[in-house]
């Protein structure tokens, strides 16, 4: 009796491991292209050049410094793969960064880019978008 006990618990350990290792995470993917865009609204020049591809980079930098002069918050982020082409994943957001420059409101609503992201080095990072 105490054998099946103990094969019961060990059993439903292990479907519990399984079924947790299956869930429907987000990808390191679409991981990556959030946590660029959360860099960006918060204006960490050190997490941006971390996440983004060498050759994106600059482009990066530039988007920061576009930003500098305004308060930036990002609002109801949630992203998503949509495809792949070759080497990358493409991937979908909405939400938008919510911008104030001395009281004056905009918003860049990032449902009108699809974000690249690539997988150098074994990391995933964001290498632009269209």
């Amino acid at each position: 009796m105490a054998n099946s006990r103990y094969l019961m618990a060990a059993l439903l350990t292990f479907l519990t491991l399984v079924l947790a290792s299956c869930s429907s995470g987000k990808s390191e993917a679409v991981t990556a292209i959030e946590t660029y865009i959360q860099a960006l609204g918060d204006k960490d020049v050190d997490q941006i050049s971390t996440v983004s591809c060498a050759e994106w980079e600059p482009n990066a930098l530039l988007e920061i410094d576009s930003f500098t002069a305004v308060d930036s918050k990002i609002e109801n982020l949630a992203c998503e793969e949509t495809s792949q082409d070759g080497q990358d994943v493409l991937v979908n957001c909405t939400g938008v960064i919510a911008l104030d420059y001395d009281g004056e409101a905009q918003e860049i609503d990032l449902s009108n880019r699809t974000y690249v992201a690539r997988q150098v080095g074994g990391e995933w990072l964001m290498c632009g978008y269209h």
